[in-house]
């Protein structure tokens, strides 16, 4: 690999992380690293049309500079977004060789420009011969399946769930790497006990961390904890891929990666130019959790992405004192609307102070306690999950044995 050429998100981490020998010499180049500075440099990049340059067209847009980080899109048409790549990979040098600038990311923000056609509906775009392959995924090196867990809405325990059935397929022996998709709002550094900064290497390829035996990538490891990413779709989009594919995940059996709630830009990124496997989806048995978990199965069906299953989260709660289960979302909701969806129903899994504790901590329950009846439920999904990677048929997955803890 080209060691000069631009490698986007980790491209100007330029030999790995700050050591404590010449912190004061990043201290000191940092504090001269200003967006007024980033935009100085940025006027030696030629606009689109060749006549000025990036900054006096003003096509820079969402500058944000922080500690050692400088983040920024570059507005331009539409029509040729994909031909610019080199204009962005030239912006992205530039401001990579200032003096403290140790991450870069640079993303291209297409804008319809006035006076230009109208890009045609759906119905009137040629479509592919019938019977014709679909554009080619680019394969994750060393990665077997990749799984995506999903969820129509925030709030249902999808990243506890990714967290521990990472962990419980970990249990069965396969080799797990663990994506935290989620850019706004990454919680599997909290979740799996992880930090720090990844190791970058000469080829400018990050290393990620490793917690209970899982491999892990999150940008909750660059940057601060309280840290508001106000990123655009194109930003997240590109910062999402870079962690996908410019990781050294290793040889995996499956690398989980636990997405945002919806069906927004990240969801159809990894639907379009990801070789997923399948998709697990998360919800709690109430209705309104259930009319987005259906929107969530329907986008998956229309981009030919298998749903491996539906897990209930939250089926009940055990009162810590008592014993006794309560139904506070309802129960059995999730399983009826997979039986409706003729998806897989592959379990479900209650609400505990054990699971929150555990959670919290940074030791899931299949780690801190694996024997506990709520580790087995996750293990039974995990195995039903696993068999419908093994059978993607799905007519095994379907009858995956049930699992109800009280």
């Amino acid at each position: 690999m080209d060691n000069d050429k631009p490698k986007g998100l980790w491209g100007r981490l330029k030999g790995g992380f700050t050591s404590g020998k010449n912190h004061k010499d990043t201290e000191k180049a940092m504090a001269g690293l200003t967006q007024e500075r980033v935009l100085e440099v940025l006027k030696q990049v030629k606009s689109p049309d060749g006549k000025s340059n990036i900054v006096d067209q003003d096509l820079v847009a969402d500058l944000f500079v922080s500690e050692c980080r400088v983040v920024f899109s570059i507005k331009v048409p539409a029509e040729r977004a994909s031909e610019l790549e080199g204009l962005r990979q030239a912006a992205e040098k530039v401001v990579g060789v200032l003096p403290g600038a140790e991450t870069v990311l640079v993303a291209l923000t297409a804008e319809k420009q006035p006076g230009s056609p109208s890009t045609p509906p759906p119905a009137a775009r040629k479509a592919p011969p019938k019977g014709a392959p679909l554009p080619a995924k680019q394969d994750v090196p060393g990665v077997k399946h990749i799984i995506a867990v999903a969820s129509g809405k925030g709030g249902v325990g999808k990243s506890t769930t990714s967290a521990n059935l990472a962990l419980a397929l970990s249990a069965m022996g396969l080799k797990v790497g663990l994506l935290d998709a989620d850019i706004y709002g990454p919680s599997i550094p909290k979740l799996m006990g992880a930090s720090g900064q990844p190791e970058v290497t000469e080829n400018r390829i990050m290393k990620p961390l490793e917690a209970h035996g899982i491999k892990l990538m999150s940008i909750g490891f660059l940057v601060e904890e309280d840290t508001a990413m106000i990123w655009r779709g194109p930003m997240v989009v590109s910062a999402l891929n870079q962690m996908l594919r410019e990781v050294d995940w290793g040889e995996l059996d499956t690398l989980i990666v636990d997405l945002p709630p919806g069906t927004g830009d990240v969801q159809l990124t990894m639907a379009q130019k990801v070789p997923l496997t399948g998709a697990l989806v998360v919800s709690t048995p109430q209705d309104l959790a259930l009319l987005d978990a259906r929107r969530g199965i329907a986008m998956f069906e229309k981009v030919a992405i298998p749903v491996l299953g539906v897990v209930e989260n939250m089926s009940h709660f055990i009162c810590p004192d008592c014993g006794g289960t309560h139904e506070i979302f309802g129960h059995g909701g999730a399983k009826a609307e997979a039986e409706k969806m003729k998806v897989p129903f592959l379990g479900e899994v209650p609400l505990t102070m054990e699971i929150r504790q555990q959670s919290d901590s940074g030791v899931p329950i299949t780690v801190s306690n694996p024997d506990s009846p709520i580790a087995k439920a996750y293990g039974v999904i995990a195995a039903g999950l696993w068999q419908g990677v093994m059978q993607p048929t799905g007519d095994a997955a379907r009858s995956a044995p049930k699992i109800v803890v009280g």
